[in-house]
């Protein structure tokens, strides 16, 4: 018969066998849990890996600021959201007429763009007009040249036209904001710079204001035109009486000016002196 000390000592060793089974089952489930844990992550990941791998062959838009790639055969940027006006600006007349005859004059001007001879500059006539075509790689542009609003400088334009001066020359500047929508030619090196190798005066009045349908003579400063002009297609109300109006421009001639405007340009020329190349390219092959 076991004595009290036994039967203690018997408890005790069983109760120590049962806290050890509650401590080897307490880590299983722990193991067990690590264990099931560490398969979920790497499902997660696995999942997620998956998924970026799937998304990178879809066809996403590119970031804004990707190259565009280019063509040949690419289609033309999309319209502009330009606001053109239709209302075509009236004809222009001196406060003061010039005489039947004036005499100009045509000093050298640094080297020439293209080989270019000035005009002879006596007793040229102040009446009538000239029509001229200008054929470009966009369109035909009509124009009416007029004597009676700057003959020195109608004088100069006829007399390089015929040299061939212009021919396969770029336009090298559109500009479309309000105030100024202009497209600028006649230089050809097409950077803005160039010349005919000569200049000759201003031809303007201080009533002088501009609007869609007249032709321009550009210019760096007082009595520096050259051969750069300008067709204003638009709005062009920022301009101060500084540049010389010689004729107009017509009907057909402002439609492919307004198809160029509304293409846009580079925004190569932003800010100073404001636009830039015409996204839609405008070569002139001929004025005749």
């Amino acid at each position: 018969m076991a004595t009290n000390q036994q039967r203690r000592e018997a408890a005790k060793r069983k109760l120590d066998r049962q806290q050890a089974r509650r401590m080897d089952r307490s880590k299983r489930r722990k193991k067990v849990a690590a264990i099931t844990a560490a398969v979920v992550v790497v499902v997660v990941v696995a999942a997620v890996i998956t998924l970026s791998v799937l998304s990178s062959g879809s066809k996403n838009p590119p970031p804004a600021n990707s190259a565009a790639p280019t063509s040949s055969s690419a289609a033309p940027p999309p319209p502009s959201a330009v606001n053109i006006p239709t209302q075509v600006a009236p004809p222009l007349k001196r406060p003061t007429a010039f005489p039947a005859t004036v005499n100009c004059a045509y000093p050298a001007d640094g080297q020439p763009a293209k080989p270019a001879t000035p005009p002879p500059g006596a007793n040229v006539s102040a009446q009538g007009t000239v029509p001229a075509t200008v054929a470009t790689s966009a369109g035909q542009i009509g124009l009416t040249l007029d004597r009676a609003l700057a003959p020195c400088t109608v004088n100069s334009f006829v007399s390089l036209a015929r040299q061939g001066y212009f021919d396969n020359t770029s336009c090298h500047r559109l500009t479309t904001s309000p105030g100024l929508q202009v497209l600028q030619c006649g230089d050809p090196t097409g950077t803005g710079s160039g010349g005919p190798g000569y200049k000759f005066n201003d031809e303007t009045y201080p009533q002088l204001s501009y609007g869609r349908g007249y032709l321009a003579m550009a210019n760096a400063g007082p009595n520096t035109n050259g051969s750069q002009f300008f067709m204003i297609y638009g709005d062009a109300s920022a301009l101060t009486p500084d540049y010389t109006v010689f004729g107009y421009i017509d009907p057909g001639g402002l439609q492919v000016l307004d198809k160029v405007a509304r293409a846009g340009d580079d925004g190569s020329m932003d800010p100073s002196p404001g636009g830039g190349k015409p996204n839609m390219k405008v070569t002139i092959t001929k004025v005749s």
